[in-house]
């Protein structure tokens, strides 16, 4: 079922992008200023919010935050990985379209709070961070503007969704509202499918384009399929959760590169092909890695 709701809109948009190529662009805008705040209000609301989500969604939100400081403020990694959308590639995981489901195949009911906590958190930071690191054209600074910051966490997707939400609470329509956003939620989800399928389609309308490397693209693949699902076991460890819940969340940890890093870079033109490979790469490896980490954690 999930391949039959994916595989038809990546089609879509792989010939539209072969076809019309700044179609991805007008798509993304638009999806990024309305799209994504009603997809957070969507899930918020349709899910609830209880302690175990509340735990998972501080975890994945605080340990991008770590890679992302460490990655921007130690020079030797900051020459590895030298901009935001290889960093974010590494690091902001498909969690809704491709984590959660495969979690709902293989774990218990009872650990959805975590699967979807996580995809909380790491929406959050892509959402309030991301529009902000990828507008900065300054990509070598070495100190956050604190007021261009608060400006941007204030006006980002997922802060219009998360006041949205606690607006339904304030009037107590929170069921009604979970219920009525949730379809244009998932026509969401179908429009950033579709922008994936398009810049797939971008990259593939040149042969030689798609063979043609992106300096330190494997340091980005490597973090997102390898190192940042160990980072978060050994957190999981230290928090002494059990293998149940370690392996709910660290399935999150390690699916390949988010649609959200294509969207932001599209509305935002910046290194659009970077991310686009990146997507495609980690999304062909995870065939074999999500698998091979299971088994690992699982022994």
């Amino acid at each position: 079922m999930l391949f039959l709701n994916i595989i038809p809109f990546l089609i879509l948009g792989f010939f539209i992008g072969r076809i019309r190529p700044k179609t991805s662009e007008r798509i993304s805008l638009p999806l990024i200023k309305f799209g994504i705040p009603l997809s957070v209000m969507g899930l918020l609301l349709k899910v609830g919010i209880n302690a175990d989500l509340v735990k998972t969604a501080l975890l994945a939100f605080s340990s991008i935050s770590i890679f992302i400081f460490f990655l921007n403020y130690l020079p030797k990694l900051k020459r590895i990985l030298p901009n935001y959308s290889l960093q974010m590639g590494g690091l902001i995981g498909n969690t809704s379209f491709l984590g959660i489901p495969i979690a709902i195949a293989l774990l218990p009911t009872n650990t959805i709070n975590f699967t979807i906590g996580f995809d909380l958190g790491t929406t959050l930071f892509a959402w309030v961070f991301g529009p902000y690191f990828l507008q900065n054209n300054n990509t070598n600074y070495s100190f956050i503007n604190i007021r261009t910051l608060l400006k941007s966490i204030l006006s980002s997707p997922a802060s219009k969704g998360i006041i949205g939400v606690l607006i339904t609470y304030m009037i107590g329509i929170e069921k009604f509202m979970g219920e009525i956003l949730w379809i244009p939620a998932r026509i969401v989800i179908f429009l950033a499918i579709i922008v994936v399928g398009t810049r797939l389609g971008i990259i593939l309308n040149n042969k030689k384009h798609l063979l043609n490397s992106i300096p330190n693209i494997w340091y980005s693949i490597i973090l997102k399929l390898f190192i940042f699902p160990i980072f978060v076991f050994i957190v999981c460890t230290s928090f002494q959760l059990n293998k149940v819940e370690t392996m709910a969340i660290v399935l999150q940890a390690a699916t390949p590169s988010a649609i959200s890093t294509i969207l932001m870079a599209e509305a935002y033109k910046k290194n659009q092909e970077t991310a686009a490979k990146v997507l495609f790469i980690t999304t062909i490896m995870s065939i074999i890695t999500i698998p091979l980490i299971t088994v690992i954690i699982k022994s």
